[in-house]
């Protein structure tokens, strides 16, 4: 059915881009929630796709299935179209109505797939939450799991893992591999092979976002971007939990590396690194973070000092309370506000947990 002005009304599509009283008005006035445009495109879709919550449970309380494939090919879903933009609450209101998680759409993807190669990962967990299939492969025959790890997104791994995912062993050998890897490096290659090896200037972003760092690179044509590519950085907190998973014991001088390498204090990186370490509690991991806590490096010396924080808290004690906690008193006073932050909270932290 082809979309028209209804009622001498403005159409469904324009309202749209109007607000949702102006699509309550056209469907009151006889438009089609199943409307489609001139070239087969749906309103349920180009609701999905423009983030337009609202104006998809107007349009799905009136009937239109959240099921039914938009486009020329009719190969385009409302539940893939919002997974590619990161769409969270279009996502969660097309699976209340019942959208079927795992549909395919063309050439094979789902939208878990989508939100696992782009790193959506609250989009993800409303699918995984739905019941979608955390092991179903995409076009090429990847799981979620593996191309998350590719994609760098520590959330979304986690969020694959507690739904029971499989392929932990795939996934921390592509972890690995893009942890040896140079983003940035990475990056580049796939905008080289999507437009040539012409001379494109380029700019870089890094930025924190949902508890790592992002890597973005942008094509340039007269000053502007005109093509780009990101990623997540994650891979060494995706890595750190895949091994622990797989009951892999990794190496405390790399956990170090990854913690460091991995954007500093507070991020997955460093973070899954400092908790893995907590659960090792034994003598051999306090000596490698009291002699972190007396390196040179400031961001080790910090590192060292979190990890002394709860070493071996887990067994219900404190049972290196009695050398850690001097270390980090003279740790405390260092010149370096991140070190001495760090050893701050720590002391805090044995200050309030029960004695041994």
């Amino acid at each position: 059915m082809t979309n028209g002005p209804v009622g001498g009304a403005t159409s469904l599509f324009e309202a749209l881009y109007d607000d949702e009283n102006a699509v309550v008005r056209a469907l009151r006035a006889g438009a089609s929630p199943e409307s489609r445009d001139e070239e087969g495109t749906t309103a349920l879709y180009l609701a999905c796709v423009q983030d337009l919550p609202g104006a998809v449970r107007l349009l799905l309380a009136a009937g239109a299935d959240p099921d039914r494939a938009s486009g020329p090919e009719a190969g385009d879903l409302p539940l893939c179209g919002a997974a590619c933009g990161g769409h969270t609450e279009v996502v969660g209101a097309l699976l209340s109505a019942g959208a079927d998680p795992d549909l395919r759409e063309e050439f094979g993807f789902t939208a878990l797939r989508w939100a696992a190669g782009l790193g959506h990962a609250g989009v993800a967990e409303v699918l995984l939450d739905h019941g979608a299939d955390p092991d179903r492969p995409g076009p090429r025959g990847e799981v979620p799991l593996v191309v998350s790890a590719r994609r760098g997104s520590v959330r979304t791994v986690r969020a694959l893992l507690r739904h029971g995912a499989g392929s932990l062993s795939p996934a921390l050998e592509e972890a690995r591999r893009m942890l040896a890897s140079d983003a940035e490096r990475e990056l580049r290659d796939v905008l080289r092979r999507m437009y040539g090896d012409g001379e494109h200037a380029s700019t870089v972003r890094r930025e924190r976002v949902d508890g790592g760092v992002t890597v973005t690179v942008e094509l340039l044509r007269d000053g502007e971007p005109f093509a780009g590519q990101d990623l997540q950085t994650g891979h060494g907190a995706i890595a750190t939990l895949l091994e622990h998973e797989l009951g892999v014991r990794t190496p405390f001088e790399e956990l170090a590396v990854r913690a460091l390498r991995g954007g500093g204090p507070g991020l997955d990186n460093w973070l899954e690194a400092v908790g893995v370490l907590w659960l090792r509690g034994d003598e051999e991991t306090f000596q490698a973070a009291a002699a972190w806590a007396a390196a040179g490096d400031a961001l080790l010396r910090a590192f060292g000092a979190d990890v002394l924080a709860r070493l071996g808290f887990h067994t219900g004690g404190r049972p290196f309370a009695g050398r850690a906690v001097p270390l980090l008193r003279e740790l405390a006073r260092s010149a370096d506000p991140v070190p001495a932050g760090a050893a701050e909270r720590a002391l805090a932290g044995y200050e309030a947990a029960p004695g041994e």
